[in-house]
């Protein structure tokens, strides 16, 4: 991506049962992208904020992008490994799942790294 590219930003809130955040996505040159391991492809939450921002939709399952050059991280995780491996790299990490600090990572999960329960309509535009 070229350095002039104009990002946006969202504000995403926690959904029902959720925990953590608000978090604020604003994707910059050399840290565009937004990356989906939910093992099915692009997630609709990932595909929205990729919309809204400017940044990149990726497929964490079908390749690899180093954590520097992310953006934020939307998984599917219920359990206690993607939940605190992405924070503890302090990739602002989206779970669709409403989970909350749990298991060996849970120090790393904070609010201003990690947001849960998270549905298309918790992700809105800034400005």
């Amino acid at each position: 991506m070229s350095d002039d590219k104009t990002y946006k930003a969202v504000k995403v809130e926690k959904g029902s049962r959720g925990w953590g955040g608000p978090l604020t996505i604003h994707p910059k040159p050399g840290r565009e992208y937004v990356v989906s391991i939910t093992g099915g492809g692009i997630h609709p939450i990932a595909q929205r904020i990729a919309d809204l921002t400017g940044g990149i939709a990726f497929d964490g399952f079908k390749s690899k992008v180093e954590f520097n050059q992310m953006a934020c991280v939307v998984i599917d995780c219920g359990g206690t490994a993607r939940v605190g491996v992405y924070p503890m790299k302090k990739v602002p990490t989206i779970d669709i799942h409403p989970t909350s600090p749990a298991g060996p990572l849970m120090m790393f999960i904070t609010e201003d790294v990690f947001v849960s329960g998270v549905k298309e309509d918790n992700i809105k535009p800034i400005g």
